[in-house]
């Protein structure tokens, strides 16, 4: 049975590429839609046509700076969260951007699972949050993917040891699919694991 989870759009500004990168791998691992941008001043054009729930906006960047930017989204937006991300904090920019109504402001570099919790508190916020259920399945999925690629087995060799097909044990991993208990255990025996160990640190 299908999980229908409502799916976070978020944008990511930063002048950085490899920010920009690291953080919309991580977002995107997590189900979430992410648009970057390294040029701030394609940011209004964006929040025009985008409709976002979060947008993590650095501070310091070339042409127009972050505090700038986010005058000009919420002029556009007025309800979007914002993220401020910055190398360089000091009083007078945290004050400036809360005057804005950002929602957090973190320093880098940060920590992953700090920008995990800053964004399941913009969930929470918008009443996006996954329920316990769809997080267990998202944390099951996880379990089993990091099992199967430590035991280098293509999902293609999975499906042959398990019967089940390529696309139903795809979606089971990234959570879109609630696996039942028999395929669960037609899983863990083709990972030579336990059924507990599905569930370990859950």
């Amino acid at each position: 049975m299908a999980i229908q989870v409502p799916q976070i759009r978020i944008l990511v500004v930063d002048d950085d590429k490899a920010i920009c990168e690291y953080v919309t791998t991580i977002l995107e691992k997590d189900g979430m839609a992410v648009t970057s941008l390294t040029d701030p001043l394609q940011v209004e054009e964006e929040v025009r046509n985008g409709s976002y729930h979060l947008i993590i906006l650095d501070l310091m960047m070339p042409k127009i700076d972050g505090i700038e930017v986010l005058r000009r989204i919420r002029k556009l937006d007025s309800d979007v969260a914002v993220v401020v991300f910055t190398g360089y904090p000091n009083l007078e920019s945290a004050v400036a951007t809360m005057k804005l109504d950002a929602v957090d402001y973190v320093t880098k570099p940060f920590q992953v699972e700090e920008l995990r919790a800053v964004v399941e508190r913009v969930m929470l916020k918008k009443g996006l949050a996954r329920t316990p259920e769809e997080q267990l399945h998202r944390l099951i999925g996880d379990r089993i993917r990091n099992l199967r690629k430590d035991q280098k087995l293509t999902l293609k060799q999975m499906s042959k040891r398990t019967g089940l097909s390529v696309s139903l044990l795809s979606q089971i991993e990234r959570a879109e699919s609630s696996a039942s208990i028999p395929s669960l255990y037609k899983i863990a025996c083709a990972l030579d694991a336990r059924m507990q160990d599905l569930f370990a640190d859950i």
